[in-house]
């Protein structure tokens, strides 16, 4: 599925790490703008809530993309902590899917 290979490229592990962190701040930074920075401008400037799903549904899809490539980068680095790391992204996208899940429904109403 990750199209990892027993004769594949490795990459650097450093370099593994460096996408995982861009990753989870990447998602960390869609839920925090859409559930509580937007929320709170909401209460100042009228129509602001209505905005998060407009942002949440493209930062979310980026952020399932990172995620992805993350988990690939680690599986071609052959990283000590490829299968830890995978069971965080994998959580990590599954809140990610559920948010998606409400945002869209919130734009199709």
């Amino acid at each position: 599925m990750l199209r990892v290979r027993d004769d594949r490229l490795t990459v650097g592990q450093a370099q593994a790490e460096r996408l995982f962190s861009t990753s989870i701040v990447l998602s960390a930074s869609r839920c925090l703008a859409t559930y509580v920075v937007l929320p709170v401008i909401s209460l100042v400037v009228q129509g602001a809530a209505s905005v998060g799903p407009d942002v949440g549904v493209p930062l979310g899809l980026l952020a399932l993309v990172f995620d992805v490539v993350g988990i690939r980068r680690f599986w071609l680095a052959d990283h000590r902590w490829r299968w830890p790391v995978t069971a965080v992204y994998l959580m990590v996208m599954a809140l990610v899917v559920a948010f998606l899940v409400i945002d869209v429904s919130a734009l199709t109403r």
